[in-house]
């Protein structure tokens, strides 16, 4: 099971300087990827009155594509999204942006797509709130298309192109594809579509049955379930780091192929902190690096 760190992006200075430190010191520690979450624009509550949202306007993001392209010359982690709300974004740029952080990057991408919850950035952006699961499955299917087709003509609905093509192609052809999935349709999906899935639950609070959901969207495709990557997520835990490992241990016992540790929320408010998280997390996981 690969071990990952999920990137700080709300705790973490915006300047390019700690943001190398940081990502160059995870890569020292001996994790293997680093996943990065996206939102575009945040809400303002006093506009927008009883809003719930667990982010707003004052809550920082670096736009996930542009932020790989800085770090794809500064380490040889995996890169990955996790997940880009895919349906908010017009799919031939998508495509466009992928491919070229997977050139720098030397096949090192890795995209988690969905939904999203933030019908503020939908409009924001022009995109469509209410049909965004229709709209995924098709933008997926173009997607692998572009990344693989010197030439692609898509008469399909909503997605249409005629005899266009990206140059250069990406490395990865076509570049992976996961899927973050909460509730049933959007898991059977991802059976049905994804190359891997990023689990909402735990094993133990409802992972079982969502892979069952996974599994049989799979099936239904004709497809083996077994294929399908799984990426857990594990906070830094209030009860200190022998229950850092066994959470990671019941992710690897529940077949993920991959794991990231998710330092945000534990009152860290700097590179630096984060990366000291980093450190005691990766001897506690007995992770080679220093």
């Amino acid at each position: 099971m690969r071990i990952g760190v999920v990137f700080p992006q709300t705790e973490i200075e915006p300047e390019p300087g700690p943001i190398r430190e940081y990502a160059e010191r995870a890569e020292r520690l001996g994790f293997s990827h680093l996943l990065a979450y996206d939102h575009v624009l945040g809400a303002d509550p006093a506009v927008h009155r009883g809003w719930d949202g667990p982010y707003d306007l004052e809550s920082r993001f670096h736009e996930p594509l542009v932020l790989f392209g800085y770090l794809a010359a500064l380490t040889t982690l995996e890169l990955v999204a996790g997940v880009l709300i895919l349906p908010q974004r017009q799919t031939a740029l998508v495509a466009k942006q992928a491919a070229t952080v997977d050139i720098l990057a030397q096949g090192r991408l890795r995209i988690g797509v969905g939904l999203g919850w933030n019908s503020v950035e939908y409009q924001a952006l022009g995109k469509s709130f209410g049909d965004r699961g229709r709209r995924l499955e098709a933008q997926v299917a173009l997607l692998r298309r572009l990344w693989s087709e010197p030439s692609v003509t898509e008469e399909g609905d909503p997605e249409q192109v005629t005899g266009a093509g990206l140059a250069p192609l990406p490395v990865q052809r076509p570049i992976p594809i996961w899927f973050g999935a909460r509730v049933a349709p959007a898991l059977r999906r991802a059976g049905r579509l994804a190359d891997g899935w990023f689990p909402q639950v735990g094993p133990g609070t409802g992972l079982e049955e969502a892979a069952a959901l996974v599994a049989e969207g799979a099936e239904a495709a004709g497809r083996d379930p077994a294929q399908l990557g799984m990426e857990g997520r594990v906070s830094y835990p209030d009860g200190g780091l022998a229950e850092l490992v066994d959470l990671v241990g019941r992710w690897q016992a529940a077949g993920a192929s991959h794991v990231s540790i998710n330092t945000m929320g534990a009152g860290r408010r700097s590179a630096a902190e984060h990366s000291e998280a980093l450190a005691e997390c990766a001897e506690a996981l007995g992770l080679v690096g220093g």
